[in-house]
């Protein structure tokens, strides 16, 4: 009798933890090697658990992009935190994402405090080396590990690659055997829909973030692929105030004319054919306090 082939493979899901605007979404498309996680200079962007997905030999690595924790204020605020430490207890391993730059700040202790409370196998990651003395920057390693026992400190760049590859072979070894959670081709779970709303999303805050708060949220309320194969999509931004409103439109309608230019050849990348954009701007009041808006983001309405 023939024996059944031994399963060699892996599979599991590593939570990256980190305080807002550590490099968790740079670090995460540079992983992946694709734009799964939308980057911006504004924290706190990544409002729902983001996961992309890699490949390392024989192991696949599903990357929890968990929203950066901090002191949560409103109710937004806190559904994102809570969010984000379920998404980090849930995962097979727990990397801790610091910027060296900033090293160990009143949010990466408070995280630090919180982090032996979760009994997951745990690393840590310090981004941005290249910013930093090396002594510094060992100093740094030596007394992290003090407060928390780290299964192993990769030191990298997420923006120049720097120590990627070390750290995802090392992840992959972490990983449980089993057969593989996403089929080979798919790198990321988030459906297109979503991923198209948070490019909208980024565009606006890249060319608002001085004016508009945010109070704003994007949602893909159509996508319909068309005969020739190219794709219409209607999205909608809310915003909480009718002045919010013109301001998204800008003069004329030519700020949300070049929002959606840049949103459009961003989508047409990702979707892999021609996109047919078209974008409203609607004021839908504390529509941050509507359960509804949370479900679509992926977030549990935090009660109270």
């Amino acid at each position: 009798m023939e024996q059944p082939e031994q399963t060699t493979t892996k599979a599991g899901f590593v939570a990256l933890i980190g305080a807002p605007n550590a490099g968790k979404s740079t670090l995460l498309n540079s992983l992946v090697g694709s734009k799964v996680s939308i980057v911006s200079r504004k924290v706190q962007t990544t409002r729902a658990l983001v996961r992309g997905i890699a490949i390392e030999g024989e192991a696949q690595i599903v990357f929890v992009d968990t929203p950066g924790i901090f002191k949560p204020k409103r109710r937004l605020d806190r559904a994102m935190v809570t969010s984000a430490w379920g998404g980090a207890g849930d995962a097979d391993v727990i990397a801790l994402l610091l910027d060296v730059r900033k090293g160990i700040d009143e949010e990466a202790e408070a995280i630090l405090a919180k982090l032996p409370e979760l009994k997951r196998p745990k690393v840590l990651i310090l981004n941005k080396i290249d910013l930093i003395e090396r002594s510094k920057l060992l100093e740094m390693a030596a007394k992290l590990n003090e407060q928390v026992p780290f299964a192993h400190t990769f030191m990298i760049s997420a923006l120049k690659g720097d120590g990627i590859e070390t750290m995802k072979r090392q992840l992959a070894q972490m990983m449980p055997e089993g057969p593989w959670l996403y089929p080979e081709d798919q790198i990321s779970d988030a459906p297109l829909r979503m991923l198209a709303a948070e490019i909208t999303r980024e565009k606006i805050y890249e060319r608002l973030h001085e004016e508009l708060p945010y109070q704003s949220t994007v949602e893909t309320d159509q996508w319909q692929v068309r005969p020739d194969g190219s794709v219409r999509i209607e999205q909608t931004v809310f915003v909480e105030r009718d002045s919010q409103r013109k301001i998204v439109l800008g003069k004329g309608g030519q700020t949300i004319k070049a929002i959606g230019q840049a949103a459009r050849k961003e989508i047409a990348e990702i979707a892999e054919s021609p996109v047919h954009l078209f974008i409203f701007v609607k004021v839908r009041e504390n529509w941050s306090d509507d359960p509804e808006r949370y479900r679509e983001m992926g977030l549990e309405f935090p009660r109270g």
